[in-house]
Formats: structure tokens, sequence, C-alpha cells
């Protein structure tokens, strides 16, 4: 609906630019003027159109120049953050979707006459569907637009979610689960890119935190509500998905009547058709128009992945890093019933409840943004889109890598019924200051060091993470099972272990990487 006003606004713009501009410019000058394909103006009939080059006999429409009003990253800041508003919300309602059904184990597993462990599925399936689905977002908005991607998946997720809250047997909430991850993909893998559409490098120092409290807080804010709706005899264990459906469907007419289209070269796009349409004249073309179509984009895309982890030790490394983390984040839905629940004898609701620890040091790191972005336009000059080191991003995660390991054994070694809770939900505080600085550096330094190439980056590393923690939410209640809390989380804290260093060595070896990369980048100028 926004990007339809915005395409119109942009049509009623150039008509009345058109008009009101000077049309005595000399044919001599016009000549001149066209023989460099650097151009950035092009003197059309009688009219001055601004962001044009001549090449094969076409006018084809480029960006103006750093202060192109067109280029989202100069839009008014209150405009772009109410995007990332509502952008958050999205990634939220979506996040919140994937742990909904978590403290529903028992009640659901009752109902169904599954075991426990089958209706980990629940989760399980949610998560193979972004990682089967996040390869597909990144060329569909590349194609189709960002805004459109969104509204189309989110509109199909609502469906999925009712289909969740109504179905009567296991194979059908297996089935609708798998739907919801796969239509959540989209705005669950391509929301950095909507970040990098709207602004620079420094600015991101800001933004991005606020967007990673939403990707991250959101699993571990659901089980809260979830804990106490299941403990609730009058509401019962499917009002999970129907207030996940209910808070969904307030996200998705938010982005429908306020979300607007930030893809660059769509913008283009736009802007190419409409001069089409206002001059009459065919020659108008953009860079989008003239790109692969969908299917080629997908042929050249599919084997990336692979390739990235081959080759990319960035990519490689780091991606095993957010594979831990997803690790810990998704069996917790199952682990906090080992933790908390038997341990201390807590009920469905005061379980879910501990997850307020993690959510609230998930918190407790993004309110530090603000000193974040102060630090990064210390550490730049002060003109506009200054370009910041990656490495610069790394400093969070190189503070916190050694304190992963540290939260691990803490919460492991400390639950115990003669140890106060409240040690183990200062181990959880801890874990989410750690989780969401990792992610916050991971993604900040990716996609400073690979540019144009951070999408396919960021996808190929989305995809592995989610089916890796997939396979590992159904691992995780017989791990708790049969090796218990302390031998589970000591496992995964010496690999946290061997992980630690690496924020680090790519700290001090960082640049050399980049130079021997086939697809790593400067950053943004």
């Amino acid at each position: 609906m926004w990007s339809y006003v915005q395409y119109r606004r942009l049509g009623k713009q150039l008509e009345e630019e058109l008009k009101n501009r000077p049309s005595h410019v000399s044919g001599e000058k016009r000549a001149s003027r066209l023989e460099s394909d650097q151009s950035l103006a092009l003197q059309d009939g009688d009219q001055q159109i601004d962001g044009l080059q001549e090449k094969d006999n076409h006018h084809r429409v480029v960006s103006s120049g750093d202060d192109d009003p067109l280029d989202p990253k100069n839009w008014p800041l209150l405009h772009r953050s109410k995007n990332i508003a509502i952008l958050s919300f999205l990634i939220f309602v979506q996040g919140w979707a994937g742990a909904a059904e978590s403290m529903a184990n028992t009640k659901a597993s009752e109902e169904f006459g599954v075991s426990k462990v089958a209706e980990t599925l629940s989760t399980a399936m949610y998560l193979f569907g972004i990682g089967s689905g996040s390869l597909l977002a990144g060329p569909l908005s590349e194609t189709y637009g960002r805004n459109p991607v969104y509204l189309v998946s989110t509109f199909c997720y609502l469906f999925f979610i009712l289909g969740c809250a109504l179905t009567p047997t296991f194979g059908g909430q297996v089935v609708c689960r798998y739907l919801v991850g796969l239509s959540s993909s989209a705005t669950l893998s391509i929301n950095g890119s909507s970040v990098r559409d709207q602004f620079r490098p420094v600015k991101r120092a800001f933004v991005f935190p606020v967007i990673a409290w939403a990707n991250v807080a959101s699993p571990v804010i659901a089980p809260i509500a979830g804990g106490w709706i299941v403990e609730n005899t009058k509401l019962g264990w499917r009002w999970t998905d129907w207030i996940t459906l209910i808070i969904s469907a307030t996200a998705f007419v938010v982005a429908l009547l306020f979300l607007p289209e930030t893809y660059p070269p769509l913008l283009l796009d736009w802007k190419a058709k409409h001069l089409r349409r206002i001059t009459g004249d065919d020659r108008y073309v953009s860079v989008h128009a003239e790109q692969p179509s969908f299917f080629k984009r997908m042929r050249q895309v599919l084997p990336q992945p692979a390739i990235f982890f081959a080759k990319e030790p960035v990519i490689t490394v780091f991606g095993g890093y957010l594979i831990l983390l997803y690790v810990l984040l998704f069996s917790f839905l199952s682990g906090f019933e080992y933790i908390f629940e038997k341990t201390y004898n807590l009920s469905p609701g005061l379980t879910g409840s501990c997850f307020g620890a993690v959510a609230a040091g998930a918190t407790a790191f993004t309110c530090l943004a603000p000193g974040f972005y102060s630090w990064a336009r210390h550490k730049t000059e002060h003109i506009k889109g200054s370009p910041i080191n990656p490495e610069f991003r790394l400093w969070p995660g190189i503070v916190t890598a050694p304190l992963l390991p540290i939260a691990l054994f803490w919460l492991g070694w400390s639950s115990n019924p003669k140890i106060s809770i409240w040690s183990c939900l200062g181990a959880c505080f801890l874990f989410g200051i750690i989780l969401i600085a990792l992610y916050v550096s991971i993604y900040e330094y990716i996609i400073d060091s690979y540019g144009d190439h951070s999408a396919i980056a960021l996808a190929s590393i989305t995809m592995v993470r989610y089916l890796i923690a997939g396979g590992m939410t159904i691992a995780a209640r017989p791990m708790f099972d049969g090796i218990g809390v302390h031998w589970t989380l000591t496992l995964l804290g010496c690999i946290a272990v061997i992980l630690a260093p690496a924020p680090l060595v790519f700290y001090k070896l960082g640049p050399k990487l980049r130079k021997k990369s086939r697809y790593a980048t400067s950053p943004d100028k």
C-alpha cells in the first residue's frame, strides 16, 4: 500500500521537476555532455533530467550523486527510523513464532499422542523452513523489491499460523510449522540488507543493534508469554498460536500501510518507468531492468553457500560461531525444563519467565547502541558516508567471546537445588549480552567486508545455522535426558572455548584475508 503511494509520489515529483526545469541548453552543450558515460545529467529534448547516462542509444537512469533524494540513505532520519521500527516489529513477531509453542511441549504431546521428543519437531520444522527458504529470499528481493517480499511472505505466514492453531493432527502441525518457517525466512534473512539500503556505515553502528535485538530477543520473550498461557486452564496451549496470530496480523497491517520500498536499483527502475510514461521516450532504462531474471539469479546463487563456506575462512569460522549460538538459543527451549523446572520445581509459567534473564541481557547490550554510534563517529572522519574499518565492528565480539564458555560452565554447574536460582539467572543474563554482542559483531563485519556480496554471505550463514539448529533442537531433549544438564552445557562450553579467539584472530588477520578473497571488498564509500 505505502509502496504504491511512494510510486505515485515519485511520478508526480518527476512531472513537476520536468515542468519547472530550464529549457535553454544549446545542442552543442548537450552533445558534449553525452560523450561521457560519467555524466550525471542529460539534456533530453527541451528538458534537463538528473541522473542519466547515455549508453548504447539508451538513457540509463542512475543515481544523481551522493545527495540523490531518491536514495534511501538520504531520506529524513525520522522517516528511516519509522521504517526500522516497522521492520523490527515484523522481525519480532516472526521470530516469536519460532518459540511460541515451546512451553506447550507437554500439553501438545499429550493431545497428539506423541512423545515429547517428537513434539520438538514443532520448533525444528520451523527452523528447517527458515533454513531452506533463506536462499530464495535474497534473489526474490533483488528481483521484485524488499517490500513485496516482506508483505507477500508475511501474508502467507499468517495463514500457516492459523493452520497451526486449528490443526487436529500432529502431522498437520509439523507441516504448518515448516511452512511458517519457510514464510518467515524472507523477513528473517534479508532484514540486514534493508538496513544497508538505508544507512551508511557509521549510522549502522546505532541501527543494527536494534534490528539484532528483534532477531534474538523474540525467541526468548515468546516462552515467557507461552509459559503463562499454558498454565492458564481457561486458555489452553493453542492460545500460544492465537496470540502469535493476533500480534503478527497487527504487524502485517502496519507494514502494509506504512513500510516503503528501499531497494535502490528498483527505485531507479521506477524512475525510468515514469520517465518513459511522461516523455513518451522508450529509451529510458535502468540497470535493474537489465539484470538476469529470478531463475537465472537462482542458478548463480545456489552454488554460492558451498563456495563461501569452502573458500572464505571468515564465513566458515563465524558461521560456526552463529551455529553454536543458535544451537544454544533453541536448545534452551527444551533445556530450561531441565535447568529450571525439574531442578527448582517451577511451574510452566515461572520456567518460561526464566527466559526473561536472557532477554534482559540482550536488552542491556542494545541500550549501548548510542555509545557504539559515538565511538564509530569518533573513529571516522566527520564527513557524510565515511567508511569504517571492518575490524572495528569486531570489538563487541572480542570482549564477549571469552565470556561465552564462562556463561555456559556457570549455568551448567550452578543448576543445583542447593544453589540459588539467581545464580542460573545471572548466567542467563550474561548469555543474553554475549548472544547479541556476537550477532552484531559478526553481521556488521560481514556486511562491511563483503559489500555487494554480503547478501549471499549472510544467506549462506543463515541457511546453515537454522538447518543445524533445527537438528540440534531435536537432539537437545535426549542430550539433557542422557548426560544431564552439567555435561551437556560443559560440552557446548568446550566448543565455545575453541571458538573464543576467533574475533581477535580476524581483527589481526582480516585485512590480509580480504586482499586474498575473491569476494571481499573495501568498506563503503
